[in-house]
């Protein structure tokens, strides 16, 4: 009984089935006996023109442009062998990889997508040879990044595809390549993006920053260059670097924008944050008192000086850059109020720049501190930051105790020119009083002074307020700092007096004898900073400055006049000479520009009616 019932089961459910395919068998069928297809999919995306990027001044970074590629149709190829090889000359592939790929596919597929102009003529003149049956030549679209390496991690790049993959390219994708066309054109176009780079310091920047890498012998080097009452971004540069054009010929290392992705602990550089959190709290003033004896004992391990500073204040904890003056200041505040300040300044935060990859390094909270970490941290350890957090902390010393938001893109427009956003300065919030951050820069160019640590970049006629930084590198595989890697950094603000740019240099790992930040990041400094007073004409204390009406009075340049006898108009300007034409009836030639080098007929030569003066310019 039960098997009879089984049975009938399993016979209405293959019943069931065959129904079902029947139905679905119809149906094809009358689609495609019967029913019309559209004409076309309103799903096809229209042919899309990538959006430029510029710098500042209007200078090209990244354009639209068109390529070919070489593809293949398998079928159409008699002579495998032969055409792997003419295609492996030239266009620089591996003759048994192309062997292997046009054996195994069986229809279409891509050999190599966007060649050069060189590998372009070369396959075209094997077609019409007719050397290369079955190969073609496709248009395809993609990006020219003509300043190749310069600002490439700030510009990033994009796919065989033209999606970005990195940079501006990716974090403004959707503007620089919009979906679909305006008004039902075929056509899209993408919006132009202005960055804050200037290129022309952009340029400097790397090459001093590349100089320093090779003296140093220096895993990487970071520079960034900020205007300090606004927060545009200068110059950005991350080395070992890469060009975008061809961006897989490089690691991911050498693709990471270290300025925003690179986590380390900053160093001495940090007690300019630590002083003026200290300052603005209460807890010291300037000119609380701390005695250095070389060793900060109060914590295990003890917290140890290059040296003996006896009596400091605050101004000589930066002056000299003194752990234990920096150690027995955070005494002073309570550790979950140095937090909240070091919070307020940007720490264990991204900085919102709107680059992709940014990190927010590492700021623990209080329950998560040692006995060490208070005072670890005010002179830079136990702590993590992004070189980019660090300038953005020090907008608040530039800006009377307001922090301010870095900026990378200028302004968006249309296509067609037309505004759709413009950035300008953006208030983050009040992080210390004015007094305070005031005090601070003046704290800091006592660095610079002769017997300052930052000394080494001071230049004559610009006060400039500056910290140095060495710090050592935590080591995880023996639980402790090396002594052997260092992260060497220098922060300079200037002029003093007035604010106007903010330079922070990051060295890493220089495995030559000098490592400290005085001895190989501060004449980096120096000289970026002498680019850019020379760049932006930066007035020095030391220069004349004349002053004038602005009025300027030319005087009238007197008429030459042709009378009986031919005049000596040898070096002459052009401007007066002109003015010989409609004064008789003699013949006039005038060639070339410039000024009269020579005339005929010569001076003092009896002048009459048709005579033909000719007179040669240079």
């Amino acid at each position: 009984m039960q098997d009879k019932i089984k049975k009938q089961r399993m016979f209405y459910y293959i019943g069931f089935l065959v129904v079902i395919l029947v139905l679905i068998i119809g149906r094809l069928g009358y689609i495609m006996l019967f029913q019309e297809l559209p004409e076309s999919s309103p799903v096809a995306r229209p042919d899309v023109e990538r959006g430029p990027i510029f710098d500042r001044n209007g200078r090209i970074l990244a354009i639209h442009s068109n390529f070919k590629s070489v593809s293949a149709w398998t079928p159409y190829i008699e002579d495998v062998d032969k055409t792997a090889s003419l295609l492996a000359d030239a266009l620089s592939l591996d003759k048994r990889e192309l062997q292997k790929l046009l054996l195994e596919k069986s229809g279409y597929t891509y050999i190599k997508r966007k060649i050069s102009d060189t590998e372009t003529e070369s396959i075209k003149k094997m077609q019409a040879d007719n050397l290369l049956k079955g190969i073609n030549l496709e248009d395809e679209m993609g990006r020219s990044y003509p300043q190749a390496e310069i600002a490439s991690h700030v510009v990033g790049y994009v796919n065989l595809d033209n999606i970005g993959l990195n940079g501006i390219e990716r974090e403004y994708e959707k503007l620089l390549n919009p979906r679909k066309a305006e008004n039902g054109s075929p056509k899209a176009f993408g919006n132009q993006i202005f960055l804050t780079l200037d290129i022309n310091l952009q340029y400097l920047v790397q090459q001093i920053a590349q100089g320093a890498k090779d003296e140093n012998m220096a895993d990487s080097v970071i520079i960034i260059v900020l205007d300090a009452k606004n927060a545009e971004t200068l110059a950005l540069c991350s080395l070992p670097n890469f060009n975008p054009n061809n961006f897989t010929a490089y690691t991911e290392s050498e693709r990471t924008n270290r300025a925003i992705n690179y986590n380390y602990e900053p160093g001495s550089v940090f007690k300019i944050f630590s002083i003026s959190s200290f300052l603005d709290l209460g807890g010291i003033s300037p000119e609380s008192e701390f005695f250095c004896n070389g060793s900060y004992t109060g914590v295990n391990p003890p917290i140890n000086d290059i040296g003996v500073h006896h009596l400091v204040h605050p101004k000589e904890i930066i002056q000299f850059s003194c752990n234990v003056g920096a150690a027995l200041a955070s005494e002073s505040v309570a550790s979950i109020d140095f937090y909240d300040m070091l919070r307020k300044y940007g720490f264990g935060q991204t900085t919102q720049i709107g680059l992709p990859g940014e990190r927010s390094g590492i700021l623990r909270t209080v329950d998560k501190w040692s006995g060490r970490s208070k005072p670890a941290i005010a002179f830079g350890q136990e702590v993590s930051v992004s070189a980019m957090q660090m300038v953005k902390a020090a907008t608040a010393l530039t800006n009377s105790g307001t922090m301010l938001k870095p900026l990378i893109v200028k302004k968006i427009l249309t296509p067609a020119g037309d505004l759709v956003q413009e950035f300008g300065r953006t208030q983050v919030q009040q992080v210390l009083g004015s007094n305070t951050a005031w005090e601070v820069l003046e704290m800091m160019k006592s660095a610079t002074t002769s017997q300052g640590t930052a000394r080494r970049a001071a230049i004559e006629g610009i006060d400039i307020s500056a910290k140095t930084g060495t710090a050592e590198v935590y080591d995880p595989k023996i639980r402790d700092y090396s002594e052997e890697k260092y992260v060497s950094s220098f922060i300079g603000i200037f002029p003093t007096n007035n604010p106007s740019y903010i330079v922070y240099v990051v060295i890493e790992n220089p495995k030559k004898e000098k490592y400290y930040g005085s001895q190989i990041a501060a004449p980096v400094f120096k000289e970026i900073a002498e680019e850019i007073i020379r760049l932006y004409h930066v007035p020095k204390t030391t220069e004349k400055i004349i002053e004038h009406s602005g009025e300027i009075y030319l005087p009238q340049v007197p008429e030459v006049k042709l009378e009986n006898v031919m005049p000596d108009l040898i070096g002459q300007p052009k401007r007066k000479i002109l003015s010989l034409f409609g004064q008789s009836d003699m013949n006039i030639e005038i060639r070339g520009q410039g000024y009269v080098k020579a005339q005929h007929p010569e001076a003092g030569t009896e002048l009459t009616p048709g005579t033909t003066i000719i007179l040669e310019l240079e």
